[in-house]
């Protein structure tokens, strides 16, 4: 039996999530060291068959959010022509008032692409499935676009992420959870099998450093990356419980390796990439 993904019905609409992240396009490049760290992994990977000469044909940056990455992908080089699209009218709207490059903006959900199939030499996605109430739809939308021989990167979070917060917050307020829910592991790589044959999945555990669990909470609030589940309290969230929270959130102790005071957040990344082949099934 095929293990079941952990989406939908928990969700915030698309419409609320949309807006979450547009009400943050003016502060989400300064807070995205994790967005920075996975999308930069995505890039070095992509460009080292490439050589020098950069990447080419037409580039699909899925979930583009402010653009970070759209004009990196447009950078000098033999690039045809490079498309962003995000669900966020508000991210669209920033992103095309924040370059002078000659990229297509678009505002369309990523479970349903508006590109004709086999359109897209490049598809490139970084951070933007784990929102997605149907995470293999959008794998499958992003095969149906890929020409033969095209190339999709994807990076996501897993679950364990934020796990120091939801831990801290279980304690501080039991029974109401406090941050957004991520796919096992095993589910992602089962959906990723199925729709993509032959991918390759890379996944590691990040750590960040914060200088304390309010901070953590003020960057994912930078970011619009904040708890989105459809049942979360719609109230400001009492003092006393934001203390109990900074108070049982496990404390860092320094080492070699981190050697950062504060505290630790942790993320467990994951990257796919994979190349649509020739006998590719696009039904």
């Amino acid at each position: 039996m095929s293990a079941q993904p952990v989406v939908a019905s928990h969700m915030a609409s698309k419409a609320d999530i949309a807006r979450g992240f547009g009400n943050a396009r003016t502060t989400y490049e300064s807070a995205s060291r994790l967005q920075r760290l996975m999308g930069n992994a995505m890039l070095e990977t992509l460009q080292k068959p490439a050589g020098q000469s950069g990447l080419s044909g037409r580039i699909l940056d899925l979930g583009c959010g402010t653009g970070w990455y759209t004009r990196r992908l447009a950078e000098p080089g033999p690039v045809v022509s490079v498309t962003g699209m995000d669900l966020s009218p508000g991210m669209i709207e920033h992103a095309g008032t924040n370059t002078s490059q000659q990229i297509t903006w678009v505002v369309a959900d990523a479970e349903a692409i508006p590109l004709p199939n086999e359109s897209c030499d490049l598809v490139f996605s970084n951070l933007m499935i784990q929102w997605c109430a149907d995470p293999a739809q959008v794998l499958r939308e992003c095969r149906r676009v890929l020409k033969p021989g095209g190339r999709l990167a994807i990076s996501t979070l897993l679950e364990g992420t934020l796990r120091e917060l939801g831990q801290a917050w279980h304690l501080a307020d039991p029974g109401q959870d406090h941050i957004n829910r991520f796919e096992p592991e095993a589910v992602f790589r089962e959906a990723v099998s199925d729709e993509l044959p032959g991918a390759e999945i890379q996944t590691k555990n990040l750590r960040l450093p914060y200088t304390s669990p309010l901070a953590l909470a003020a960057e994912l609030k930078q970011l619009g990356a904040g708890y989105k589940d459809a049942g979360r309290r719609r109230t400001i969230t009492a003092p006393s419980r934001l203390r109990a929270m900074c108070q049982y959130y496990p404390k860092h102790e320094n080492s070699p390796a981190e050697p950062e005071s504060g505290v630790m957040a942790s993320y467990e990344a994951a990257w796919v990439y994979w190349t649509c082949s020739e006998l590719s099934d696009k039904a």
